[in-house]
């Protein structure tokens, strides 16, 4: 039985996506050198071209190619094609940029926050952003890629707010906050999940497609990648890790978080790591501080025993303020490879991964959406 023929239709809306594709990825580029990118021919892409340029998707520069031959013309995305919303929400504050399909940034803004500011003065802080940024783009904002420091409702996109969570921002909605100012979709996920992203897209677990990231910072997460893909859950609370039991500075079993406290590791009437403090104890060179790296190499080695067994992954990558300190790193590699089941440590690479982890989603996420508009009615 022969395969039935693509219909005419598609396969020029497949030619656009490569036409649109390889301009995301340069500033500027001739037919020529689209036909050359994507080996297509030169007809096929001239013709898309023209179809895209009466779309308004794409446009002619004005600048042409100069030396010998044949001048030609070189053409870019159109200028008003708009941006996407990138925000990373910290117990520091809030960090929001417009990203173009090229990836190219523009505009940043930074907004201080307390550990307590509370969910007012957070959406205040994001929804100020977005139309800051949203007025500085002559755009539209098309989407928004949200990473926050606390649990993410897989189904709503709202924050969840667990006991003793250090972060106290309530039940958060992003959507909601950003619903005037962002035309299409709004993204949101937990902070350790965007970072465990970019460590497996740029960072040091390329190509290694399961892994478990551990972020140890004033807060504690964890992010399960399985198949190359973040494992979120039924509600999308897969690695929340703070309540699990481990073992504790006297071998007693306690809950991850609690073994904080019991270390006197937790800031003046917070939950959250002193983690300052817990630096200077990394770097001493006393017993004391030897005993209570050994405490913490053991209630952590507790915690990836667990996720050893569940998950079954070929490494482990620990990131955030102090996770990925070389004595700690060196603990953890003694105390797994004293464990059934054992698997390298690696400190994470990356600055700030979880902002990049999200920058790279909605890069992704505004492409596809400028793609659907040369032919909305094709499936894709």
């Amino acid at each position: 039985m022969t395969a039935p023929k693509p219909s005419l239709e598609l396969l020029r809306a497949l030619t656009d996506e490569n036409v649109l594709r390889v301009l995301m990825a340069h500033a500027r580029l001739t037919r020529a050198e689209i036909a050359t990118r994507t080996g297509i021919s030169k007809p096929t892409i001239s013709e898309s071209v023209q179809r895209l340029e009466q779309a308004r998707l794409v446009v002619d520069t004005g600048e042409r190619t100069t030396g010998r031959g044949r001048v030609g013309s070189y053409y870019a995305l159109a200028p008003h094609l708009g941006t996407a919303l990138v925000a990373s929400i910290t117990p520091h504050g809030v960090v929001a940029e417009a990203v173009d399909a090229l990836g190219r940034t523009h505009g940043q803004i930074r907004t201080a926050l307390q550990a307590d500011a509370g969910q007012e003065a957070v959406a205040e802080a994001l929804g100020a952003a977005a139309v800051q940024l949203g007025g500085q783009t002559g755009g539209p904002l098309r989407l928004a890629v949200v990473s926050a420091a606390d649990p993410v409702d897989r189904a709503t996109g709202r924050l969840v707010h667990l006991p003793d969570a250090p972060f106290l921002v309530g039940a958060l909605d992003p959507p909601a906050v950003l619903a005037g100012t962002v035309t299409g979709p709004v993204l949101v996920d937990n902070d350790v999940n965007w970072a465990a992203r970019a460590e497996y897209e740029y960072g040091c677990v390329q190509g290694v497609d399961d892994f478990v990231y551990l972020h140890l910072g004033e807060g504690l997460g964890c992010a399960v990648v399985g198949d190359g893909v973040v494992r979120r859950g039924h509600r999308g609370l897969v690695g929340e890790i703070a309540h699990l039991y481990t073992a504790g500075p006297d071998g007693q079993a306690m809950t991850f978080t609690e073994v904080f406290a019991a270390l006197d590791l937790r800031r003046a009437s917070s939950t959250a790591v002193d983690v300052p403090k817990l630096l200077e104890i990394l770097e001493a060179p006393d017993a004391g501080a030897e005993r209570v790296r050994v405490a913490l190499a053991h209630a952590i080695g507790g915690v990836l025993s667990a996720a050893l067994s569940f998950a079954d992954p070929q490494t482990v990558v620990v990131g955030g303020p102090w996770g990925s300190r070389p004595r700690l790193i060196a603990a953890l590699e003694e105390h797994l490879t004293r464990s059934p089941r054992s698997v390298p440590v690696t400190a994470a690479a990356l600055t700030l991964p979880e902002l990049a982890g999200a920058r790279s989603r909605a890069v992704e996420e505004l492409g596809s959406l400028i793609v659907r508009a040369a032919h909305p009615a094709t499936q894709w």
